[in-house]
């Protein structure tokens, strides 16, 4: 009963953690695998591409021997180009992180479709850079770099078009990923002219922070470029930049990384998700988003309406270039393009006119060839309605509402066209006019176009605003899904908006339900149910049959700002004889989702500072005890959240205040990240408590990880080679080793420090799978020992001197304590060096991303410059040559022992103080708890 008492709390505890790498699992297969379906299209070459290369100045091609620039062709056109003797309109387009060059088909091919519609008379060269796919996103030494060869690059390009009739004097840049802010940071370049760029559309770009700040560079190029983005705002007024987001399927890149900061004074800035680009409406992931047709078209469209006619060139006018974006990514009326359309439209031709009292009305044509035109006097409807409804089947780029004004008369011979207020949707274009804002018109027409073989619907409506808004509040965080709330809707009009109450945290996630109930079974357009989100372009969008149970996620990007009390709405484009019931649940399996989305690149920092807490754990049971403690039994014990959380939490709070912020930097003491998190709405709370859980959980379960996989390389050392006898080293520092380390630091310095860091902790792997053998052997041996026989037939053989079996009783008995307590202290190391060599694996882990970009590279460059690792590693490989052949007897009676129990708490805070948002800090703060140890072994 003892033993079974003794394993309820480690059963407990295994079932405790257990539970919370569930859900961490759980959150990343929302992330990963829980979204839409993808509804992009492939894009699709007609003729075979070609990449031409561009030959660059002998100066930049011995600078930057791994980058190359391209030009796109396809059949003839790339034949033609193949002199150079170009005449269209630049575009260059930057890969992001691994991205290949190539990606650019897809914007040149549809752009080259596009040139042939209009008869060649404006098209685009499209220009492309060759990163050599290097892996930008995981090491930020190389991104100064390409930003530079980016400048040489446009500056060859626009060489290219001297002497031209219509020479550009600036270049656009389409730049995917990390290329978008490798484009961004061209301003950042002292000799860089801004005039060079006048447009600039990213794909997917994390612009407000690195996805995994793995080393300073990669932070440091963050800080400066959006710096100086902030600094300069007013000098970047003449260049404009579209932002575009790949919604929930991008799981690399969270969309809300992708928004642009709002600056008041950079009004020509424009983020989106793709979700709610017009005539898309679909979520691309990370690499969909340059080859998905329905954006590619977005842009390309684009491109063509920025065209000014007089310079042949995209339009210097910025006020312009935003307007065609907003057009194409933002509210698109269902027109072409116009600049400055026309005020007044004068309606002629043999159309019939009938006048429509009633506050409701439909018309259907099918194979009508005779067109109509329908006016709604506004006098009759002013006092009883607030808005009018209309919506059009049709999905044509004419012209089909108009507002008359002041006629007496049937008829309205000139009117403005209210078209441009329309809004395309997937199956209908609908406008919505508030009455009094238009005091001026006395009718509404609708024209009605003669249309042979198609047929179609116009809608129009009446309405009171309140009578078609209904607020749902949304369900508490802690309901689980347990309680929901609900409305009925008896739909007698074609439009209800159902305002989301307090929803506006990026922590709320939701599962809508609409089933829809029809009176009458006849064929019905399908309906489209909108979430709107009023402050980002973030709408997600879902087209429904009639009647059907639909269900849609309800999460955000991006949480609401202060000062704007805006309502996130479900519009819903009803049938006006249709039930529509909606039900709104609390979705625990996607909050679990945003947070990992939000904060997965912070777990490692959390992993680490559980671990920590019980390498400290440890040493302070070897203090009072004598003894190692179990990693799993100390984890439980030590690594609790109220050691760490409260005092952070205390900091962040006092920040506020002026006076503490004075004392806080005169101190030069970096800005706690849970307060830049928390500036960035990306902080929400009990958020570092869940994290701290999910971390000690991963801990849990990476340490018995960890352990079985020890066993089991023993297991097969002990099949394959024969044991020896364990004999335990006397000096920490040997000639020998000595040689080793300095060999290793010199690999670190002629090569990558990373990679010195790998060899290293091999090593070490080696030496305590070799400890846990001899552990074992020696184990069974003790335990062999006590059974005379069992001894006696072991060490029998031809040589056995008979007396052996006589040992004096006194002897045998001294010699198994001595045997007993080496084993013991054996014990002690192995459970000791199995925490650090734990910890060390978090090091190169973190390290690991330098070491592959390192060997990616190695055939251009032996030596990686700039290393973020480098003088770490010399650090750590004198450390660890120390630690791995050190044991806990040497540690026991040091007097440093108490210090170095008691540093590791302090360490963990620091840790999630000033880790989450700069994890390449980690390895910083778990190097000085070793040197500490060390320190132990030798003092």
């Amino acid at each position: 009963m003892g033993r079974a008492g003794r394993r309820l709390p480690a059963v407990a505890a295994a079932l405790f953690y257990g539970v919370l790498a569930a859900l961490v699992l759980l959150g990343v297969r929302d992330v990963l695998f829980l979204y839409e379906e993808n509804r992009c299209s492939m894009t699709y070459m007609y003729e075979y591409p070609e990449y031409l290369k561009i030959k660059l100045p002998k100066k930049t091609a011995r600078r930057y021997p791994v980058y190359e620039l391209y030009l796109y062709g396809e059949g003839n056109y790339a034949e033609e180009n193949k002199n150079l003797f170009l005449t269209g309109i630049p575009v260059l387009f930057l890969p992001g992180n691994a991205g290949s060059y190539k990606q650019v088909r897809s914007l040149g091919s549809i752009a080259l479709r596009k040139a042939e519609d209009v008869d060649f008379k404006y098209h685009f060269n499209f220009f492309s850079v060759n990163f050599n796919e290097e892996l930008v996103a995981l090491y930020g030494g190389s991104l100064q770099r390409q930003t530079k060869f980016v400048h040489e690059c446009i500056k060859v390009i626009l060489k290219l078009y001297r002497d031209r009739e219509f020479a550009p004097t600036s270049v656009a840049i389409v730049g995917h990923s990390m290329g978008g802010l490798v484009a961004r940071a061209l301003l950042t370049l002292k000799n860089f002219k801004p005039e060079l760029i006048n447009l600039l559309i990213t794909q997917a770009t994390p612009h407000l922070a690195p996805v995994m700040p793995l080393d300073k560079y990669l932070t440091d190029f963050y800080t400066a470029v959006n710096n100086h983005w902030i600094l300069k705002a007013q000098d970047l007024r003449n260049l404009t930049t579209l932002s575009v987001a790949g919604g929930f399927r991008d799981y690399q890149v969270r969309s809300g990384l992708a928004f642009l900061p709002r600056l008041s004074q950079h009004d020509s800035a424009l983020s989106v998700v793709s979700s709610a680009v017009p005539r898309a409406w679909a979520s691309t992931d990370h690499l969909s988003i340059v080859w998905c047709k329905e954006l590619i078209l977005a842009t390309i469209r684009a491109f063509f309406d920025l065209i000014d006619e007089n310079t042949r060139q995209i339009t210097e006018d910025p006020k312009k270039r935003m307007s065609v974006l907003n057009h194409h990514f933002v509210r698109h009326p269902a027109k072409i393009f116009e600049e400055n359309p026309e005020p007044f439209t004068e309606l002629t031709g043999a159309f019939t006119w009938i006048t429509v009292k009633a506050s409701k009305w439909i018309y259907s044509s099918y194979n009508d060839s005779d067109g109509k035109f329908f006016t709604f006097p506004l006098a009759s409807h002013r006092k009883s309605y607030s808005h009018v409804y209309c919506e059009n089947s049709m999905l044509d780029t004419s012209s089909w509402i108009y507002g008359c004004m002041n006629s007496n008369s049937s008829m309205c011979l000139e009117a403005t066209d209210l078209s441009w207020k329309a809004e395309l949707l997937p199956t209908t274009k609908v406008v919505i006019l508030q009455l009094q804002d238009y005091p001026s018109l006395s009718h509404i027409v609708i024209q009605a176009l003669p249309i042979v073989g198609n047929k179609y619907t116009l809608d129009c409506e009446f309405f009171k605003e309140d009578s078609r808004t209904v607020q749902l509040p949304v369900t508490h965080l802690f309901s689980f899904g347990l309680s929901s709330s609900k409305i009925l809707l008896n739909s007698t009009g074609l439009l209800y908006n159902v305002q989301l109450q307090h929803f506006n945290q990026i922590y709320q996630a939701f599962k809508i339900y609409i089933e829809s109930h029809c009176h009458s079974l006849k064929e019905r357009k399908p309906n489209v149910y909108r979430l709107h989100i009023p402050w980002s372009h973030e709408d997600s969008i879902t087209v429904a049959k009639v009647p059907s149970f639909t269900e849609i996620s309800a999460k955000l990007h991006t949480a609401q700002p202060q000062n704007d009390n805006r309502v996130p709405e479900l519009n819903i484009y009803s049938s006006s004889d249709c039930q529509y019931e909606v039900i709104l649940k609390t979705s625990p399996v996607q909050i679990l989702g945003q947070i990992i989305r939000f904060h997965a690149g912070t777990l490692p920092v959390y992993v680490v500072s559980n671990i920590l807490l019980t390498y400290g754990g440890q040493l302070s049971t070897l203090i009072s005890t004598g003894q190692c403690s179990d990693f799993s039994l100390e984890l439980v014990r030590t690594a609790k959240p109220y050691k760490v959380e409260p005092l952070i939490s205390i900091v962040v709070f006092l920040q506020r205040f002026h006076w503490f912020r004075v004392i806080w930097q005169s101190l030069s003491l970096p800005e706690v990240d849970a307060a830049v998190l928390s500036s960035q709405d990306a902080w929400f709370p009990l958020v570092s408590l869940i994290l701290f859980l999910f971390g000690t959980g991963i801990a849990y379960w990476s340490g018995v990880f960890f352990s079985i996989s020890l066993r089991l390389f023993s297991s097969l050392w002990l099949t394959l080679i024969r044991p020896t006898v364990f004999h335990k080293d006397v000096k920490l520092i040997t000639p020998r080793r000595l040689c080793g380390v300095l060999s290793l630091a010199l690999v670190s310095w002629t090569t990558c420090g990373a990679f010195a860091i790998l060899i290293i902790y091999l090593q070490y792997l080696f030496k305590v799978i070799k400890l846990h053998v001899n552990v074992r052997v020696e184990q069974k041996m003790l335990n062999g020992d006590s059974d005379p026989s069992k001894e006696t037939s072991r060490n029998s053989s031809i040589h056995t001197v008979k007396d052996q079996s006589s040992m004096d009783n006194t002897s045998k008995a001294t010699q198994l304590l001595s045997n007993s307590t080496t084993i013991a202290e054996a014990v002690n190391s192995l459970k000791m060096h199995v925490t650090i060599l734990n910890l060390f694996t978090w090091i190169v882990l973190l390290n690991l991303p330098s070491l592959i970009y390192w060997l990616k590279n190695l055939r251009y460059n032996v030596r990686l410059d700039p290393d973020p690792c480098r003088s770490t590693a010399i650090i750590l490989v004198c450390i660890l040559e120390i630690l791995m052949n050190s044991s806990t007897s040497e540690v026991k009676s040091s007097k440093l022992l108490k210090i170095a129990a008691k540093v590791p708490l302090p360490l963990s805070v620091a840790m999630l103080a000033f880790g989450r948002m700069h994890l390449y800090k980690v390895p910083h703060f778990v190097t000085f708890s070793f040197l500490l140890h060390v320190l132990c072994c030798i003092v």
